[in-house]
């Protein structure tokens, strides 16, 4: 008998499907003679981490659980790279994933197969995102661009040269011209010119 982990979420502008799920989620759990050891309810902007979610994942490195059962594949995953990163491990786990609108069930051979597509198309979303930004970044050197950190402390080369030819100390200069003291050091290393 399979020990089951309900996880259902919502947005906070959609708390009225909440109840659904649940009920959903019993009911599939009830059908398939499946005991619930967990249920979280984790309301929340997808945004922001699932603190809730990090609760079940503790259960089912405890093996406290052996299936996790969802809603909806978006309310378990904030992105597809996270969905497949937390399937991988339910996987290595030895812990079965069903989510119930998309009827993915990760229980079975057929399932598993699934799961594996999810990671080639997560891949290929990684690449994709990895080339818009080398070309991003080829274009706007292109235009002149300057890329990276800006050189606030460089400008103030003059001011710090003075500071420290009236004797006053590394800390003290940085602290002066708000800047960092790694930033001081590194400029008064290098020779006048």
């Amino acid at each position: 008998m399979f020990r089951v982990g309900l996880y259902a979420r919502v947005s906070t502008h959609d708390q009225k499907s909440l109840p659904l799920q649940i009920r959903a989620m019993r009911e599939y759990a009830a059908k398939r003679s499946w005991v619930i050891a967990v249920q979280i309810k984790e309301v929340g902007s997808g945004a922001v981490e699932r603190e809730l979610r990090e609760k079940l994942m503790t259960s089912a490195r405890r093996r406290e659980i052996d299936v996790v059962l969802v809603w909806r594949l978006d309310r378990w995953g904030r992105s597809l790279a996270d969905l497949v990163v937390t399937l991988k491990e339910l996987a290595e786990l030895g812990v079965g994933f069903v989510s119930l609108t998309e009827a993915l069930d990760l229980t079975t051979p057929t399932g598993r197969a699934m799961a594996g597509l999810l990671s080639v198309f997560a891949e290929f979303e990684r690449e994709i995102l990895r080339e818009r930004i080398r070309a991003g970044i080829i274009e706007a050197r292109r235009k002149g661009t300057k890329l990276g950190r800006p050189l606030t402390a460089a400008k103030k080369a003059s001011q710090i040269w003075k500071l420290h030819r009236a004797g006053v100390s590394k800390a003290e200069i940085a602290r002066r011209l708000d800047i960092g003291r790694t930033s001081v050091r590194r400029i008064l290393a290098r020779k006048v010119s």
